[in-house]
């Protein structure tokens, strides 16, 4: 407990970004107390998926003025083609949000699951920030209002860090579903035969352009 009043914060992990073929893969983290819960919920906070981007960025600016405290951590695209070599990106994911959890310091966290094994992702996290009281979940963002407002704050941190790179930039959404993301990395290869930084290698569709059979 954090003091003789016992305060229990309480926190959200939520990641953003993981199936883009560019830019960051963005972990968010809320903490607060556990007696403001119902107050997050009455802003009208829910699943960043289930909300305008209109909607995201004015929620933004309402959780954060609310939570007690708030980090948000970018994996680059360099860590994440690492990690995908060796087959552990979910193992970064849990290394970031623990990075997270301990920054925030709080009694108990909520993450939203990428393993498909809750439990053992909970565990691994818990281990990496010095066995913090982890609660791991598939659809977290949907079911615990901390996580849907974890999810709100990546979701506008990493459309901002692609709204930064589009200024320069016709790249589209980033994800591989959208044509225009595929046309921008196509054609920047044939022109310049380097990938720009800010893209993803590892990524199927990428290896596809560069006309390789898997990532080395």
């Amino acid at each position: 407990m954090h003091s003789k009043n016992s305060f229990v914060q309480v926190c959200g992990v939520d990641d953003a970004g993981r199936g883009s073929m560019l830019g960051p893969l963005v972990i968010a983290g809320i903490s607060l107390d556990k007696t403001k819960l119902r107050k997050l919920s009455l802003l009208g906070v829910k699943d960043s998926k289930q909300l305008s981007p209109k909607l995201r960025e004015e929620l933004y600016k309402q959780i954060i003025e609310l939570v007690d405290d708030y980090y948000v951590a970018r994996v680059p695209p360099k860590s994440i083609d690492a990690s995908v070599r060796k087959h552990d990106l979910n193992q970064l994911e849990a290394k970031y949000m623990a990075k997270v959890i301990l920054k925030l310091n709080p009694d108990t966290s909520y993450v939203d699951s990428c393993d498909v094994n809750p439990l053992r992702f909970g565990r691994e996290i818990s281990r990496l920030s010095n066995n913090k009281k982890i609660k791991s979940y598939h659809h977290a963002d949907s079911r615990f209002v901390v996580v849907s407002a974890a999810s709100i704050i990546a979701k506008v941190s990493r459309d901002r860090s692609i709204a930064r790179l589009r200024k320069n930039h016709n790249l589209g959404s980033g994800y591989p579903s959208d044509s225009t993301t595929i046309n921008f990395v196509k054609t920047y290869y044939e022109s310049h035969r380097v990938l720009p930084t800010f893209v993803r290698k590892s990524w199927k569709p990428t290896l596809k352009i560069l006309n390789l059979k898997s990532f080395q």
